[in-house]
């Protein structure tokens, strides 16, 4: 019997396919067929060339992966990026960052900081963010109007900050944002309690009350230094992730981020949530903020994703570096080469991230029925020969560069290295602007 005809709106026809699921597979002169914005094809070359496409695009000597996810970030704070280097974390935001913001950040501060970022990370191949920063129905503006994907987390402090004046403020605002974008097919919201030293028990209790209704993942600094974990010992008698067991916030719609220091006890507490970490490696490694042990929690069964933090403390919103330097440090830090091999260290950048976010029936890997966030890297340079393991390349030894097309949801957002939806040239020229305007402020 003959096998019906399907028709595509878009093939992809790459030399190497990477679907991440299954685990460590790569496929040779296969075929990724696309229609309404989802994967409905996947197999050999000459078996998708049976079928009926709008149009082919040939992709010789790339390699096909799913969309990079950085489950991580500040975007605006793009145009922060360098302003405060080479200080520890408490004394950069103290006495930099959080002055500098109350000085700066408006409406319009997110609306340029956050395109700036969504136009960097699209170039590196990362079809889906997460945010946490201030006005954050902008920032969903933004990500709205681009074409990426994104879950915006919604900062909750005790103190005021830009955009609103309390905790019950912020929680109304997320709520009603929630509400606004429930079916949006891009676009999640989250709840963004800052850290454990910025955020009492009653205000977690309210977010806890109100995720839990709306079905709704919180995203929470924790851990991030020695200091902070000492601090809250010796102010509260407990460590920050036994408080947030006690107080029910932890749970598999949790989101970990930085988890420098893990104790025996932590680590029982992450598995039996299932919650997940985010591991933001450059952020910690520029402020000495310390090591998470990436291998131990892996193998403890715990989900790892990878987040580039914002570019205030990294300084680039590049999340294939990030997953390279994951890599080699989960490696140092285990003590063992084995450690985040290449396949794993692309599966932590893609379907733990979509996990992470509450996204893997959506993205994070290449399979029928899933959008069609996918991004194609270049390895016919001359630093990626010979390719023995196209994935081996990709992560050690291919830069943000190489990647030459993204889609999101089946639209192109990158086309040969070029953004399709926005001016590169006018986001340069305002970034440059504000950096005269704050700078001229500051000396």
């Amino acid at each position: 019997m003959p096998t019906q005809t399907l028709t595509f709106d878009l093939l992809l026809l790459p030399t190497w396919l990477v679907p991440v699921e299954p685990a460590s597979v790569v496929l040779k002169d296969h075929g990724v067929g696309i229609r309404d914005g989802r994967i409905v094809f996947i197999g050999p070359r000459h078996v998708a060339l049976k079928h009926t496409a709008l149009e082919t695009r040939e992709l010789p000597d790339m390699l096909l992966s799913p969309g990079l996810i950085n489950a991580h970030g500040h975007a605006a704070m793009t145009l922060f990026r360098g302003m405060a280097d080479d200080l520890p974390l408490m004394t950069w935001l103290e006495k930099h960052i959080w002055p500098a913001e109350a000085k700066w950040v408006d409406e319009a501060f997110v609306r340029d900081g956050t395109d700036l970022a969504i136009a960097e990370q699209l170039k590196g191949g990362i079809t889906c963010f997460s945010d946490m920063y201030f006005f954050p129905k902008v920032a969903s503006e933004r990500a709205h109007n681009s074409g990426i994907r994104a879950q915006i987390a919604i900062p909750i402090l005790d103190f005021p900050i830009p955009g609103a004046s309390s905790a019950d403020e912020s929680l109304r605002q997320a709520v009603e944002l929630f509400g606004d974008l429930k079916y949006h097919p891009r676009i999640k919201i989250a709840f963004g309690p800052h850290a454990p030293y910025t955020v009492g028990d009653e205000n977690l209790e309210k977010v806890r009350v109100i995720a839990d209704e709306l079905d709704a993942s919180i995203q929470m600094h924790v851990h991030e230094t020695a200091f902070e974990v000492q601090q809250a010992v010796e102010q509260k008698g407990e460590r920050p992730v036994a408080r947030l067991a006690r107080l029910g916030l932890l749970g598999p719609r949790f989101q970990a981020v930085h988890m420098t220091q893990i104790s025996d006890d932590d680590l029982s507490t992450l598995v039996e949530s299932n919650s997940s970490v985010i591991h933001c490696p450059e952020s910690n490694l520029k402020l000495a903020s310390g090591f998470c042990p990436v291998e131990r929690l892996w193998q403890a069964g715990v989900n790892v994703a990878v987040g580039t933090d914002g570019a205030a403390s990294n300084n680039d919103l590049d999340l294939l570096g990030e997953t390279r330097t994951a890599a080699l440090l989960a490696k140092a830090v285990s003590g063992s080469a084995t450690a985040l091999d290449a396949h794993r260290a692309l599966r932590m950048a893609t379907l733990n991230g979509a996990r992470a976010l509450g996204l893997e029936s959506e993205v994070g890997s290449i399979e029928v029925g899933k959008a069609a966030d996918i991004v194609a890297f270049d390895l016919s340079g001359l630093a990626q020969q010979p390719v023995y393991d196209p994935v081996s390349q990709l992560i050690y030894a291919t830069g943000r560069e190489c990647v030459k097309h993204l889609w999101v949801a089946g639209k192109q957002l990158l086309d040969n290295g070029q953004l399709t939806r926005m001016d590169e040239q006018h986001l340069c020229a305002t970034a440059k602007a504000w950096g005269e305007r704050i700078n001229s402020h500051t000396h």
